[in-house]
């Protein structure tokens, strides 16, 4: 493991720099990739195998997590999905060369908030970063009580929505939530009953210039469904052919 940091040495602010733990066992890869976010102002600190950025990410708070899907001793997505079950929400970065929607799936579903399939850009991965570092995080892991006048909190129906904690709750049932999913659902439950296409959720989920494929959100609402649709409950969350989606109200045919 090799640890880097660096001043921001063209900023003024005295914001500490983010903190971002980079998990890839190709060095080639991460030695440069590393130095470039120093120089971009990040503090850095490098594991070549999963178990290792594990016991980092477990001992040590971070901003963001880039991790390799593929990695020796515990792969990306079993770090992530560890994680996660863990009670930690901190965003992940995924850097791999799978690039079905099937792969995707898996990896949004492990607790993922992003993918950047290899080779890519430097600027794009930076572009990625910094917008998964302009979201909020959640303020209070592992709070299990929703407070409406705390933060931002929504509800509709049975479905309640704790978006600064990521979670979810739907009748006894309480739902951890990714980065990705309490935004988007947060986005869905302002608007109810109103038809959103996928062009107005996808510039609400990725900034311009930091989109991923058109099978993104498709794979995205699949996911919130999972989790708010349990067997048994009536439906939340509407597909409107051709369209969009529609949240709360169900569609006329």
């Amino acid at each position: 493991m090799d640890r880097h940091s660096d001043r921001q040495s063209d900023r003024t602010s005295p914001i500490e720099p983010a903190k971002i733990l980079l998990v890839d066992d190709e060095r080639e890869l991460s030695d440069p990739l590393s130095r470039l976010l120093v120089r971009e102002g990040y503090c850095v600190d490098t594991a070549a195998d999963g178990r290792s950025g594990y016991e980092l990410a477990t001992g040590t708070t971070y901003d963001l997590l880039i991790l390799d899907w593929m990695l020796p001793e515990l792969s990306g997505v079993d770090l992530c999905q560890q994680l996660r079950q863990g009670g930690q929400t901190v965003p992940v970065l995924f850097l791999t060369a799978k690039d079905t929607i099937d792969d995707r799936v898996s990896g949004l579903d492990a607790g993922a908030d992003d993918y950047l399939v290899k080779p890519f850009e430097l600027r794009e991965l930076l572009a990625r970063v910094r917008a998964l570092l302009r979201r909020p995080r959640a303020s209070g892991e592992g709070d299990t009580n929703p407070d409406p006048t705390r933060g931002d909190y929504l509800r509709w129906d049975d479905l309640s929505l704790d978006c600064d904690n990521q979670l979810a709750y739907r009748g006894d049932r309480s739902i951890e939530l990714s980065d990705k999913e309490t935004c988007l659902l947060a986005y869905l439950m302002r608007h109810p009953g109103q038809v959103l296409t996928h062009e107005q959720i996808s510039a609400h989920l990725w900034p311009v210039g930091d989109r991923p494929s058109s099978n993104a959100l498709a794979a995205q609402i699949r996911l919130l469904r999972r989790k708010i649709e349990a067997v048994g409950e009536p439906p939340m969350i509407y597909s409107v052919y051709g369209k969009g989606y529609r949240f709360g109200v169900t569609p006329l045919a």
